[in-house]
């Protein structure tokens, strides 16, 4: 199993000024410690169950690409981009260009967004939910043909694209992973099934059940269950790292191969070291 960082709060002691500074100590330290992937969330506000909206926030694509040039190994993707934020032309050109200057180090990992009030708030395109679940659709099939030898266009329900060059491709062959976040039984894990390399979901008791359904879906779609890689979302506290280990222990039998989470006090630093003496040898031997 394999671990990677989250970060989801930007507000760190020494503020923006030192903003950049911060984010390239953590995600070097992450690098250091053996993490496998560093992700960002793709937000304008800050969500409340992290802390009030009016914290700081970053965009995420800019912070990928920033990211970029501050590592070297780590795999570098928003978790996970709100479709409705930007067209899907547009998105596979973002994520096009974050693989290519990170070497080949990027995912595109996305969802079919929820954040209204931040929507509403600065006055982005933000649609009823079944509409964004056809438009995630759309744009995962939209990225795949630019991610193709196929530049013919493309004419959907919601998108139309007169032609889908892509110049450079992405280094990732075929394309880059993509995962999809969520774990809706009836649309989300049917997506996940039919176009994505990874799943993500929350860890808790409904796991397991989330797990069966889509293995049912894969069956559905006639799609490999072992094809997709099962990745969990949860807390990543450094204080009890036994625990922490025999949590992850639980997982791996359920069959997840990657543990992705937040670092309390990240900013600290010293808790992604004790992660990376601790946890991550002990997780890749699971």
């Amino acid at each position: 199993m394999k671990l990677g960082l989250h970060i989801a709060d930007f507000t760190y002691p020494n503020g923006p000024a030192a903003l950049a500074d911060d984010l390239t100590r953590i995600a070097v330290a992450a690098e250091e410690a053996g993490f496998a992937r560093v992700s960002v969330m793709d937000h304008v506000w800050q969500i409340r169950p992290v802390g009030p909206i009016e914290n700081d926030m970053l965009e995420a694509y800019t912070t990928l690409g920033y990211l970029a040039a501050r590592t070297e190994k780590v795999d570098l993707l928003a978790w996970v981009t709100g479709v409705t934020y930007r067209d899907p032309g547009m998105l596979a050109k973002l994520v096009t260009t974050l693989d290519v200057l990170s070497k080949g180090r990027a995912w595109l990992g996305i969802g079919a967004a929820w954040n209204e009030e931040e929507s509403a708030g600065l006055g982005l395109f933000f649609p009823p939910t079944a509409e964004r679940f056809e438009r995630l659709e759309e744009t995962l099939q939209i990225c795949l043909q630019m991610w193709s030898a196929d530049e013919g266009p493309y004419k959907g329900e919601h998108y139309q694209l007169g032609r889908t060059m892509n110049v450079p491709q992405s280094l990732s062959r075929p394309h880059p992973p993509i995962l999809i976040g969520g774990g809706g039984e009836k649309k989300t894990l049917r997506l996940v099934a039919q176009y994505a390399q990874a799943c993500n979901l929350f860890a808790g008791p409904e796991l397991e059940h989330k797990l069966d359904v889509l293995r049912t879906r894969c069956a559905e779609v006639g799609r490999d269950y072992d094809d997709i890689e099962k990745t969990v979302m949860g807390p990543l506290d450094a204080s009890d790292p036994q625990a922490l280990v025999e949590q992850l222990r639980h997982y791996a039998s359920l069959g997840v191969q990657h543990y992705h989470g937040m670092v309390p006090n990240v900013s600290e630093i010293e808790p992604l070291r004790v992660l990376g003496r601790e946890v991550v040898p002990a997780a890749a031997d699971l």
